[in-house]
């Protein structure tokens, strides 16, 4: 398997963390030229033609005939499921509470990763884990108001367990299949099946194409979605799954202070304690055991 260096892994996590974090009130802010579902695949699917340059001069590595169930596995979880939920999920309950609940995935995934992959599970980890799902709950907890649905909590729940799974599934699979590829047709597939149902139930009419929508759906296709799937598979291909996972604890983080940069949005107390507690769940989750395991893998190389 793959290693990087320390230098591209933290670069990698910085990006990843960044993009993944705008995304949020950039992706708020142009809901209001465009209906959600069509919005969520037609930047998939731009994000993955434009991913389909860079991945064609290695078009032998395809293998989609030998592969073909990999991709659509991933396709299925990562973008379909993940997005799909995601979107009609955010209709029923605030968002800063359907964050908490999306960010399960990293204590999910280190269920996952445990069971499934055989990375090691020790007490200072689980408790690395339990303070980043905290941490997260408290830097949302400035927007914990509203209706609180059933059918979205659920829907929030479904969201984690897709990403979760497609993660686990990309760290267990991942490796038979050229990563660039992988992710250009998860984005294609996953990005026609949206935008087929976004145009039964919603109208093309709605969507207000002005300059800015234009240049929040090209940041958001390129940098988010393609260069940050590309990034997030990466890392989780090249070191254990639960140690990258537990950096996107940082994501509402970034989101937050995002929105309030660029949406004016309020700013609490909140914020510098789930602060604490996220960077603190980070060192546990990638402390280093002091009898380390045959099995245990970093995710920056030595």
């Amino acid at each position: 398997m793959r290693r990087l260096s320390p230098s591209k892994t933290i670069f990698l996590i910085a990006f990843l963390v960044i993009m993944w974090g705008v995304n949020w009130p950039l992706s708020k802010t142009a809901l209001n030229y465009t209906p959600p579902i069509l919005f969520a695949g037609i930047r998939t699917l731009l994000g993955g033609g434009l991913l389909l340059f860079v991945a064609l001069p290695k078009r032998r590595q395809l293998q989609f005939k030998r592969h073909w169930k990999i991709y659509l596995a991933s396709s299925g979880l990562n973008i379909v499921l993940f997005y799909g939920l995601q979107t009609v999920g955010l209709g029923y309950l605030p968002a800063g509470l359907f964050s908490v609940i999306v960010f399960l995935q990293p204590v999910l995934l280190g269920i996952l990763s445990w069971i499934w992959l055989g990375e090691a599970m020790y007490g200072l980890k689980v408790v690395g884990l339990i303070l980043g799902f905290v941490g997260v709950a408290i830097v949302s907890a400035g927007s914990l108001s509203g209706h609180v649905s059933v059918i979205g909590i659920l829907l929030a729940i479904g969201t984690a367990i897709a990403w979760a799974l497609g993660t686990a599934f990309v760290k267990k699979r991942g490796d038979v299949v050229d990563s660039i590829w992988l992710v250009t047709v998860q984005l294609i597939v996953g990005g026609l099946f949206m935008t087929g149902v976004g145009s039964t139930v919603e109208r093309w009419s709605d969507i207000q194409w002005s300059l800015s929508f234009v240049g929040l759906l090209l940041f958001i296709s390129i940098f988010v979605i393609a260069a940050g799937w590309l990034a997030f598979f990466t890392l989780i291909g090249a070191g254990e799954a639960t140690k990258v996972a537990s950096y996107t604890f940082l994501i509402p983080l970034i989101a937050i202070l995002a929105s309030a940069l660029f949406l004016h949005e309020r700013v609490t107390i909140y914020l510098l304690v789930g602060l604490i507690f996220i960077l603190v769940s980070i060192y546990f989750v990638n402390r280093p055991r002091r009898r380390s395991q045959p099995n245990d893998q970093q995710v920056v190389s030595s």
